[in-house]
C-alpha cells in the first residue's frame, strides 16, 4: 500500500539531474555568463569551483568560455556521514591562489547549487568583487548569486548524477 503524499520524507521530493541534463544546464550557464563581462568590458580571468559540487559545472563553464585558469575553494559545511543534510560551522579547507584572486575582480565563482547561501556568503566575504554563478538556486540562496539557470523550491532535494546509482525504485503510487 502506498503512503499518503503527506507522509513522504523531504528527500522524496527530489529533482533528479542526469549527467546529460547537468551538462546542458552548465552550458546554458556559460552562455548566460558570456554576456556578463567583468567591469570595464574585460574578460574573465579565472574560474573558481566550490568543491566538490561546483567542479563539474566549473569545468564546463571554463571550457565554453575558453577560460584556462581554474582553481578551487573547499568549504566544509555539512557534518559527518550520519548527519547528511545538517549544516554545521563553516570551515575553509583549501583556498584558491591568493595572488590570482585578489578581491575577486574578473573571477567567476561557480557552484552546482545555492541552498541556504551560507557557503557562498562566506566566499563572498573573502572575494567581494567576484561574480557568483550556480546551475541551480533555491529561494533562500538566490540573493547571493548573480547568475543561475534553474530555480527549485526550498524543500526540494537535488540528486546530482555523482550521488546516484541505478537501482529499482517503487512506483510513486501503488505497487505495480
Amino acid at each position: 500500500m502506498a503512503r499518503p503524499l503527506s507522509d513522504r520524507l523531504p528527500h522524496e521530493r527530489g529533482f533528479h539531474v542526469s549527467w546529460d541534463q547537468l551538462h546542458r544546464d552548465a552550458r546554458a550557464l556559460a552562455w548566460r555568463l558570456q554576456d556578463t563581462a567583468p567591469a570595464g568590458g574585460g574578460e574573465w580571468r579565472a574560474v573558481v569551483a566550490i568543491t566538490r559540487g561546483g567542479m563539474v559545472p566549473a569545468m564546463i563553464v571554463a571550457r565554453e568560455l575558453d577560460i584556462r585558469v581554474i582553481d578551487t575553494i573547499s568549504v566544509k559545511s555539512y557534518r559527518g556521514d550520519g548527519d547528511k543534510g545538517i549544516q554545521g560551522e563553516l570551515q575553509v579547507l583549501k583556498s584558491p591562489d591568493a595572488g590570482m584572486m585578489g578581491d575577486g575582480e574578473g573571477v567567476l565563482v561557480v557552484d552546482d547549487l545555492v541552498d541556504s547561501g551560507r557557503t557562498l556568503e562566506l566566499v563572498r566575504q573573502l572575494f567581494p568583487k567576484a561574480h557568483f554563478a550556480t546551475v541551480y538556486a533555491k529561494p533562500k540562496g538566490q540573493p547571493i548569486v548573480q547568475t543561475y539557470i534553474t530555480e527549485v523550491s526550498q524543500d526540494t532535494w537535488i540528486f546530482f548524477p555523482w550521488d546516484m546509482a541505478l537501482q529499482y525504485v517503487e512506483p510513486y503510487r501503488g505497487s505495480d
